[in-house]
């Protein structure tokens, strides 16, 4: 079962009306128009979907993490590194680099972009329904009034954030790749979380 901290993510057979199985325990569905991969390791669930909005600098990744085991991972974007298939490797950025790159460079015009493609793939989603992600960090972004109009708050608010998930808890965010614009094409997505590794096609 897909578990969340609030309630019951869908069992993987329920995804869709006929999931495909890529390899072992991995599971692909299509929702709100992004293709996911899904894997659960000891208890703890990953799901990403590669978005195909980008900018200047950087491709996106959606991902969500559900904790139904009875122990706390740590996880982060810089466990998710993205392997092309000539050897090349770029892992994704940390949050604070991001958010503080947008707040001197973006213009509100690109963080407007992210953020409508964020809400529009995520929203009508549901099968991510985090306790502690996005919908969360942007009211947190609002309550800061003026401030929270910022590139660096909206940032924030779509960013993965780095950190502990206690059991029961489940989370989602952008990851942010530095691919020039290149977007992220043959290869495969690899997270690796406390000794569990979760590979994925790039789709």
């Amino acid at each position: 079962m897909l578990r969340s901290g609030c309630g019951v993510w869908r069992s993987a057979a329920a995804l869709v009306f006929a999931p495909v199985v890529l390899w072992p325990q991995v599971i692909e569905f299509r929702s709100s128009g992004l293709d996911y991969q899904v894997l659960t390791r000891s208890g703890l669930t990953v799901m990403c979907a590669t978005m195909p909005l980008r900018t200047s600098r950087y491709s996106l990744l959606h991902v969500a993490v559900s904790n139904g085991s009875d122990r706390p991972w740590e996880i982060g974007s810089r466990a998710f590194t993205f392997e092309y298939s000539d050897g090349r490797t770029i892992r994704a950025e940390p949050e604070q680099r991001v958010i503080d790159e947008f707040f001197r460079k973006a213009g509100r015009s690109e963080l407007l972009k992210l953020q409508s493609a964020y809400e529009a793939a995520i929203f009508d989603n549901r099968y991510v329904r985090p306790n502690n992600g996005y919908e969360k960090r942007r009211l947190s972004a609002l309550a800061m009034g003026a401030k929270g109009l910022k590139a660096s708050a909206a940032a924030a608010a779509i960013a993965f954030v780095s950190g502990k998930l206690h059991p029961g808890d489940s989370t989602d965010g952008a990851m942010f790749f530095p691919t020039a614009g290149r977007g992220l094409k043959s290869g495969r997505i690899v997270a690796r979380v406390e000794g569990e590794t979760f590979e994925f096609l790039a789709r």
